[in-house]
């Protein structure tokens, strides 16, 4: 456990800081939960689904391992125990909104005072500065649609559509960590700690790189292509004949052109004039496409995989997410980790996508539950037992 002593205080809802946190946590790190009376959202997701299923994955997800604490901070003794927690704390991290931050004098600089060493990780929606800054941000709005990612996810000529859950969420939280890292590195070189601060926004921008890098340089960019009609017409998806997708992927240059057209069934292509050239294939996509898909229609995956392994070819079968869960690669790489489930057994979750190889963890915690651990988390900051039932009493704490 690499960061075992490293003390975290969450106070954030939802996903994106949350899941940050719980990183830190899979990596050994102490992570002490606070939420408002009520919990945190994530909680409820699945209040309205009436459903013979037990249990809240989403939430287990991203809040596993913690110990849970429920402080009312807008009760001046709620906003005192988190100050408290905060100053013995190596980690700070938050999605509350700067402006109620600052109200509630739970700001970086106020923080700061009592603890030098903190790292104070903040995110936000939109960024600290400029005219939206203030706006609230969830993934679908400052990730997904603002920063482009909707756009250039879906083909041309196509509506947008909703990402799933999580998505920009999970991504920003991997950038979060980053910044966490990078900021107690700093903190050992120089003894002080600061802040560091993540948005859906800039992690979006930076999620789809690769294309605005190209709008930023030239002002335009090519608008995704719809599958019968790719620039590479050996690049994209097809359909076995027994219904199951995959895709390929060509190394650069011509020389997976001629051994596709084979595991195709189909080297008459090579002859064929329209397809002699790169560009020729390019100009001809849809055709070739067709000419791949009728051909591809006609064999099974099983066939077809077999054809592509043999030959060494970038490819991956389309799975859905029964077949994510039980794929034996996906259990090997290290994906997918055991946690408690409160009962005496385990349940599989996503693990987080990092591996150190002789420290991995084969079992996590159960996620808390509401305000679990309140009463002994108090307890370690110093209050008495009759200044903890005074808390629970007047509703500062719960």
């Amino acid at each position: 456990m690499l960061l075992r002593g490293v003390k975290v205080v969450e106070f954030a809802s939802y996903i994106a800081a949350p899941a940050a946190a719980c990183m830190l946590g899979d990596w050994g790190a102490d992570v002490i939960k606070v939420e408002r009376p009520g919990g945190d959202s994530m909680r409820h997701v699945f209040a309205d689904v009436k459903s013979e299923l037990k249990g809240n994955p989403t939430f287990d997800l991203d809040n596993r391992g913690k110990r849970g604490v429920v402080l009312d901070v807008g009760k001046p003794e709620g906003r005192e125990a988190l100050a408290k927690l905060a100053a013995d704390a190596d980690v700070f991290i938050t999605n509350v909104r700067p402006a109620a931050l600052k109200r509630a004098g739970l700001d970086e600089q106020t923080l700061r005072a009592a603890n030098p060493r903190l790292v104070y990780a903040l995110v936000t929606g939109y960024g600290l500065s400029g005219p939206d800054a203030h706006k609230p941000g969830f993934d679908v709005t400052a990730f997904w649609a603002r920063a482009g990612v909707a756009n250039m996810t879906a083909p041309k000529g196509t509506d947008p559509f909703m990402l799933r859950s999580g998505f920009g969420d999970h991504i920003t939280a991997l950038a979060t960590v980053s910044a966490i890292m990078a900021g107690l590195y700093d903190r050992e070189r120089t003894g002080k700690g600061r802040l560091v601060q993540t948005s859906l926004l800039a992690t979006g921008v930076y999620t789809v790189g690769s294309d605005l890098a190209v709008q930023l340089k030239f002002g335009k960019l090519m608008s995704n292509r719809p599958r019968s009609h790719p620039l590479n017409p050996i690049a994209t998806f097809f359909k076995s004949a027994d219904g199951r997708w995959f895709v390929h992927n060509p190394r650069g240059g011509d020389a997976d052109w001629p051994k596709f057209c084979q595991i195709a069934g189909r080297p008459d292509l090579l002859e064929d004039e329209r397809f002699a050239t790169s560009r020729g294939r390019r100009e001809n996509s849809p055709l070739l496409v067709a000419e791949f898909d009728k051909a591809f229609a006609e064999l099974s995956f099983e066939e077809i995989a077999h054809r592509l392994d043999a030959a060494d070819m970038v490819w991956s079968p389309v799975q859905t997410p029964a077949d994510v869960a039980a794929d034996p690669q996906v259990a090997a790489s290290g994906a997918l980790v055991q946690v408690e489930d409160g009962e005496g057994g385990t349940f599989p979750s996503p693990a987080t996508p990092v591996r150190f190889p002789g420290s991995d963890v084969a079992v996590r915690p159960a996620s808390p539950t509401l305000g679990e651990h309140t009463r002994q988390v108090l307890a370690e900051l110093g209050y008495g037992a009759e200044a903890i039932e005074a808390m629970f009493e007047g509703g500062a704490a719960a």
